[in-house]
């Protein structure tokens, strides 16, 4: 279980008690059954019915328990499931006065955690009793069983984590974190493992778009994206019920196979096909009225498909440039290591690995600018919008082109420079001395910084503009979507 879930669980049970002096294991029953609510459990606990919340929650009134009687400690007691007799004080047993053996109670816990796949809310052996057994019973039975005890901590803490709105577990594969916020709304969050994340819809950081419209259009490319482009390019609707069809041979009279409309028409100028006449090969009436009314609908359906593979191919084509951008890391690496050679400090390299952190971030917006886009209405501040995704699109592609290819340039015109007066039969010994010459001049090292810096600055800056206008938009409510996208 993560340090900090239980830190958080520990917090909140303590506050549980300090407001109404009950037991901890009280309290986190309390609490989970709230889905650690504490202002809804607060509330309804100062509503005049405790009795009732208490049983709601299936435990006993911790205020109304009698006293034990510390002489019956040695009494013997039969267990309700073996039927053996044991002493009192080796019996175990909820408020509910129920009390069973030590190894009963572990087959028991066994038998749920391990086979039924539960933590939170297990019940009272008894037949019937709907009384929950607290984390302090269940944790002292199972020493000796770190097996089951390390099961029955996770199955606890996934609960808390399900169950707990201001908490939600990183989605990034292979990591154990959780991560809690202050309020319940959408908002980019970043894991300890580094991973940015919406923790409105668990998807990865995808500002300018809200989690609603971010939803349909992944169901819109999952539905569309793989078949569009064939569509648009082999098939055509029906004018009538607009059934996509696909031509299998040479003749123009096409007959819609739809059970429901069998409509003949012209497959040249999608007009009905019984005024052709016997044209059967060659159309002569693309001007006639119905011809063009089933041309422009046509017309229209492939427009509103050309418009989202516009958007779409975008959309992937940065998707695409953001993951070959995660392998410059490694070559950044490189570099850096190169020009800590070459004199420079480590903190004085870390631009370069910032630049790359930039450029990741801003092509990761520009992904999302363009679904914002997709169903966004035209009007005179998405015209703005319009222009400050182009902005940021050039300065993204200027800081891309520069650390894949440019910087490499640089040095290498710089060590051009300095061995023009070399023999051009020189060895590569030689040239790569020069190289390291050059690269270890620093003139040429700070200008690549100041280079570096500037267009991952501009970058930074571009994405901020864009993102703030956006906001403003939603603010204002001068944004108006199309959920269709047409």
């Amino acid at each position: 279980m993560p340090k900090d879930i239980i830190s958080t669980q520990i917090q909140a049970i303590e506050d549980v008690n300090n407001i109404f002096q009950i037991p901890p294991s009280t309290a986190r029953i309390l609490l989970q059954f709230f889905g650690w609510d504490k202002e809804r459990l607060v509330e309804r606990y100062y509503d005049g019915d405790q009795d009732r919340l208490f049983e709601e929650a299936h435990i006993i009134n911790p205020h109304k328990l009698p006293r034990q009687d510390s002489n019956t400690e040695h009494k013997e007691m039969t267990c309700e499931i073996c039927y053996v007799d044991y002493p009192r004080k080796d019996m175990t047993g909820l408020p509910c006065n129920h009390r069973f053996c030590r190894h009963c109670w572990v087959s028991y816990l066994q038998s749920k955690i391990m086979d039924e796949g539960t933590g939170e809310k297990i019940t009272c052996p008894a037949h019937q009793c709907p009384i929950v057994a607290d984390e302090v019973t269940i944790s002292h039975l199972l020493q000796g069983h770190p097996e089951i005890q390390a099961r029955y901590e996770f199955f606890v803490a996934k609960a808390f984590v399900q169950g707990n709105k201001l908490v939600k577990w990183c989605p990034a594969p292979g990591c154990e974190n959780a991560v809690r916020v202050n309020t319940v709304e959408a908002r980019p969050v970043k894991c300890k493992c580094g991973h940015a994340w919406c923790f409105g819809c668990q998807q990865p950081t995808h500002e300018p778009v809200h989690c609603p419209t971010l939803k349909a259009w992944l169901k819109k490319c999952a539905d569309d994206s793989e078949t569009a482009n064939w569509i648009s390019a082999n098939t055509k609707e029906c004018p009538r019920c607009k059934t996509t069809i696909e031509k299998n041979g040479g003749c123009n009279h096409i007959t819609c196979r739809s059970l429901n409309c069998k409509y003949e028409f012209c497959w040249s100028c999608l007009g009905a096909w019984e005024p052709h006449g016997a044209s059967w090969y060659n159309c002569s009436r693309f001007d006639e009225k119905d011809s063009m009314q089933a041309r422009d609908q046509h017309s229209r359906s492939r427009v509103s498909l050309e418009r989202y593979l516009h958007y779409y191919n975008r959309y992937h084509n940065h998707e695409q440039s953001q993951k070959f951008e995660q392998q410059l890391f490694a070559k950044v690496d490189k570099k850096m290591e190169e020009f800590q050679q070459r004199g420079m400090s480590w903190i004085e390299v870390q631009f370069l690995k910032k630049a790359v952190e930039v450029l990741c971030l801003c092509r990761q917006t520009l992904k999302y600018t363009y679904v914002f886009g997709f169903y966004l209405r035209k009007n005179n501040q998405a015209v703005i919008f319009e222009d400050n995704q182009k902005d940021l699109e050039m300065a993204v592609e200027t800081l891309s082109q520069y650390l894949e290819q440019d910087m490499d340039s640089a040095t290498g015109s710089a060590s051009s420079s300095s061995s023009s007066s070399s023999s051009s039969s020189s060895s590569s010994s030689s040239s790569a001395a020069t190289t390291a010459q050059a690269t270890s001049n620093p003139t040429v090292l700070a200008d690549i910084k100041q280079r570096v810096l500037d267009k991952s600055q501009y970058c930074e800056s571009r994405r901020k503009v864009l993102l703030d206008h956006v906001q403003d938009g939603y603010e204002q409510g001068v944004w108006e979507f199309d959920a269709a996208g047409n």
